[in-house]
């Protein structure tokens, strides 16, 4: 039987703000799975013409599976988010890549013709669950030195980078970190993060009720002399701080994905299409380097070169991890299609969920700049691993929808 392979499109992504990990959290005192059924109820709530019938998978990403992020959570939050009993649904686990590795994953069953329309996420609730919780790492891996044992610490790794390359300095970082906070400062103020928002209603033993509406990491008004204070805790006078490193976080993301077939189909939304994804492997020791591989080898895949990407969403996990990859690419620290709403460094970076809230990010800069017809959405590993998803802007004059070329 002839098989036809489909474009995917990412329709709309969601998510909650993201909250502080610990006692004094927003999140403190509430479910895991709950922030990532709420993130799954508003995808459907903003697609009243869909039916949840139609969506045939969802795939919710946890690093740390345990607990209420566990329990093969994709079905478990699909059933819970109110989609009928027929869909079915899985966790993956690729540290802070698994949002992406959901969407990627499902979005190669769209391609290849499994199903039409699919859910994919992530969360993570680093408070009630702190990463490495309950896991074993098998003894061979330090006895038999396959690693160094700082591949294991990720704020170690970081130090690695900084040693590897030197230009890469504590104040470069710093700097970079100063710009994350101003942009996501401004981009609040200019309206362009809470369209991504859902509020999630929260409850404390202590506090009692509130509201989550806005992100709680942010530190608008950071400036590099704050941070030049501020204490090396991977290494005495190292060069990785609290202020230019994503912090420990809880919150979840979902998005919609779909053939373009079915979207044209069923007049849904389309904020950009998949063009092709990668993932390697990279020295554990140096793990933030692994976006520079991976985005090679996409490129590659895509017939590209880094100068036709108009928009870039990297993931902050460190800010030494962005600057390595800039460098490599001969790309200014200060480019402003980098991160133009601000990263991680000011956003947080809840693991698993994070890849979600890059690619949400980038649909909503491909509609502002209808100039721009290739993104790219990028993150670190642990454990050695890079991820590079290349996007293409629908909005874009040159942009040919797959559906109207099959008509013609």
């Amino acid at each position: 039987m002839p098989r036809t392979l489909s474009e995917v499109v990412f329709v709309d992504g969601v998510r909650t703000p993201f909250g502080k990990a610990g006692d004094k959290g927003i999140y403190a005192q509430t479910r895991a799975d709950d922030l990532v059924i709420k993130c799954i109820r508003e995808l459907l709530r903003r697609q009243p013409g869909l039916d949840p019938a139609k969506v045939e998978e969802v795939a919710i990403a946890a690093t740390t599976q345990i607990g209420d992020q566990g329990l093969t959570l994709g079905r478990v939050a699909a059933l819970l988010a109110g989609l009928p009993k027929s869909t079915p649904g899985y966790s993956i686990d690729r540290m802070c890549a698994g949002a992406m590795t959901a969407v990627t994953n499902t979005a190669s069953g769209i391609a290849f013709g499994a199903y039409d329309i699919a859910i994919a996420g992530g969360v993570e609730h680093m408070g009630r669950h702190p990463m490495g919780e309950g896991v074993d790492p098998n003894p061979r891996i330090i006895a038999e030195k396959l690693v160094d044992p700082s591949a294991l610490v990720m704020g170690e790794t970081a130090e690695n980078l900084h040693d590897r390359f030197p230009q890469l300095t504590k104040e470069r970082c710093d700097a970079f970190a100063v710009g994350s906070q101003d942009k996501l400062a401004a981009a609040y103020a200019d309206g362009k993060i809470q369209p991504d928002l859902v509020p999630v209603a929260t409850r404390h033993a202590e506090k009692g009720w509130g509201l989550a509406t806005a992100d709680e990491p942010p530190r608008p008004g950071t400036t590099v002399e704050d941070l030049a204070q501020l204490k090396t805790p991977f290494r005495p006078h190292g060069r990785v701080t609290a202020g230019n490193a994503a912090g420990l976080n809880d919150g979840a993301t979902a998005c919609l994905l779909a053939s373009e077939r079915a979207a044209t189909d069923l007049g849904l939304p389309v904020g950009m299409r998949l063009v092709t994804y990668a993932f390697v492997g990279v020295e554990p020791e140096v793990m933030g380097i692994g976006p520079v591989p991976a985005t090679e080898k996409a490129l590659d895949h895509a017939g590209l070169d880094i100068s036709d990407i108009g928009l870039f969403e990297l993931n902050e996990a460190f800010a030494v991890q962005v600057l390595a990859f800039l460098d490599h690419f001969g790309i200014a620290d200060d480019d402003p299609r980098v991160n133009p709403y601000g990263g991680a460094i000011a956003t947080g970076h809840p693991l698993a969920s994070s890849g979600v809230r890059l690619m949400t990010q980038l649909s909503r800069e491909f509609a502002e700049h209808p100039e721009v017809r290739y993104g790219l959405t990028a993150m670190c590993i642990g454990i050695g691993m890079g991820g590079a998803v290349i996007w293409e802007n629908p909005h874009h004059p040159d942009y040919v929808s797959s559906v109207s070329e099959g008509a013609a």
